[in-house]
This record gives structure tokens, C-alpha cells and sequence, in this order.
């Protein structure tokens, strides 16, 4: 491993372990992708993390305040990290092709269909608030589907 690949590597440890010391599980491969799909029935949540500013201060804290709130919890709660586990995410956003990549970003997906996405556009210049009410809602709609 290079010299940068290693530092990174140091550096995104807290930015990964926020979203897993809350229930995610990192799917790090396109291996470990590809079962968390074959076999995820139900309601997942799966958010593409990224080292930018408002995957720190927006994206991963709305998620994880939506998930306090809601009643309509998900089944799964899975992350990739895009910029890091580049075939996992990679691998992810072939589920949901018609999607332009975007990170940070949430998606909520119904039996391993996608449900919604919330791109970066809708994170960034947003406050943790909005976000985390427009996550709620949407997990609330498709819950209720």
C-alpha cells in the first residue's frame, strides 16, 4: 500500500466507525455487497459515505438522528465508502443505475429495489434538520408500502 492509500486509510477510521458504532454494517466488497442484496428482504438503508465536510456534518449525523426518531425503522443498515471501498461502492451503485453517483448519499431500498435516493444535492447546503425530516418521511412512506 502507498504512503497516501495508508494515510487515508488512518483517516477515515472515526468518519467510518460514526455510521457503525450506530448499527450499520460496512460492506467493503462487491462480494459482501452482492449477499447483503441476495438476501436483504425488507427495508434498507444504505448510505454512501464520503470524506467530504457534509458527509461529516450533515449527511452521517441527519442519518443517525432519523434513526433515533422514526418508528419506521429499517430491517438493514448498511454503508459503503466511496473514495475508500471503491469496488463495494461501485458494486452498490449498480443496484440503482439510473442514479447519477453521488456522495455522500442515502438510499432506501424495498426488497433490494430502490425505493428513494437522496443525492448530494439534497445534502449539501441543507441543515442536519431538513435532512434528517426528509430521511424520517421517507422512511415512514416506504415503510407503509
Amino acid at each position: 500500500m502507498n504512503a497516501y492509500d495508508e494515510y487515508m486509510k488512518g483517516i477515515v477510521v472515526p468518519m467510518r466507525q460514526e455510521l457503525t458504532t450506530n448499527g450499520f454494517k460496512e460492506l467493503t466488497t462487491a462480494e459482501e455487497v452482492n449477499e447483503h442484496m441476495a438476501e436483504a428482504q425488507g427495508t434498507s438503508l444504505v448510505v454512501i459515505n464520503s470524506v467530504c465536510g457534509c458527509a461529516a456534518g450533515l449527511a452521517r449525523p441527519a442519518v443517525i438522528e432519523a434513526l433515533e426518531t422514526t418508528a419506521a425503522k429499517p430491517d438493514h443498515l448498511v454503508t459503503v465508502f466511496a473514495g475508500q471501498d471503491k469496488e463495494a461502492t461501485a458494486q452498490m451503485r449498480s443496484y440503482f443505475e439510473d442514479v447519477p453517483p453521488s456522495s455522500p448519499s442515502i438510499a432506501v431500498l424495498k426488497d433490494g429495489q430502490l425505493a428513494y435516493f437522496i443525492p448530494r444535492e439534497q445534502i449539501e447546503d441543507h441543515d442536519v434538520d431538513h435532512i434528517r425530516d426528509h430521511l424520517t418521511q421517507v422512511l415512514e412512506q416506504v415503510s407503509a408500502q
